[in-house]
């Protein structure tokens, strides 16, 4: 398996007698984007979970740049992910709660994380606690977060709920930086075009099944 690529074979993963996703074969190239669509409960969160290494497989493997995950590590050793609610500290500013998560790995200054704040057209220096943010801002510190630490994979799911136009415009630049950089990125969506706009592939999920759409 090529160390710049994600592969994902033979992926089953079965929860309570039910098969949420269904033999998954899937390679993903370093420096892409990728989307998944479909109806809530196709199996689009789950199989971000998968990559994320948030579940582990009934059947099957993913191996992330050279690295399977449950063998030589748990999770991907360079990832940004939104899946589902982030556990923000609701009584801290933006500015902390990232600063707090970035303590973890040690890897960025207070001005990267400012950086990343400024990208998502949040103001680091504001005072408000992340409990008075709006939904757009909430979602916009989630992506904050999700690329501050210039990960080599980025899962997002459901990145633009909550965003005016502004800030699904700011959001479509960022993946476009991103992707220059040479981060892989997985864009789950239940709205098709507006992954058709960003996404070098796309694949539709029902009932646990991947299935690729060729563009016409």
């Amino acid at each position: 398996m090529s160390s710049n690529t994600i592969e994902i074979n033979n992926y089953t993963k079965i929860l309570k007698g039910k098969t949420v996703l269904s033999h998954i074969n899937l390679t993903l190239e370093q420096g892409k984007t990728y989307g998944l669509f479909g109806h809530n409960g196709s199996g689009k969160t789950m199989l971000l979970r998968a990559v994320a290494g948030l579940i582990v497989p009934t059947e099957g493997t993913v191996t992330v740049f050279g690295e399977t995950l449950g063998e030589s590590v748990s999770f991907p050793s360079s990832m940004g992910l939104i899946i589902e609610n982030i556990g923000f500290w609701p009584y801290y500013t933006g500015f902390d709660n990232l600063k707090i998560m970035a303590s973890i790995r040690k890897k960025i200054t207070d001005e990267e994380i400012r950086q990343a704040i400024r990208r998502v057209g949040l103001d680091p220096d504001d005072k408000r606690t992340y409990k008075k943010y709006s939904l757009g801002m909430k979602q916009r510190l989630g992506i904050a977060q999700a690329i501050m630490e210039k990960p080599d994979l980025i899962l997002l799911d459901e990145p633009t709920n909550g965003l005016d136009e502004e800030g699904v415009e700011q959001f479509r630049r960022i993946i476009r930086e991103e992707q220059e950089r040479g981060a892989t990125i997985i864009l789950a969506c239940h709205i098709k075009e507006e992954l058709s706009l960003l996404c070098h592939k796309r694949y539709q999920m029902e009932d646990g099944l991947l299935k690729e759409v060729v563009s016409s």
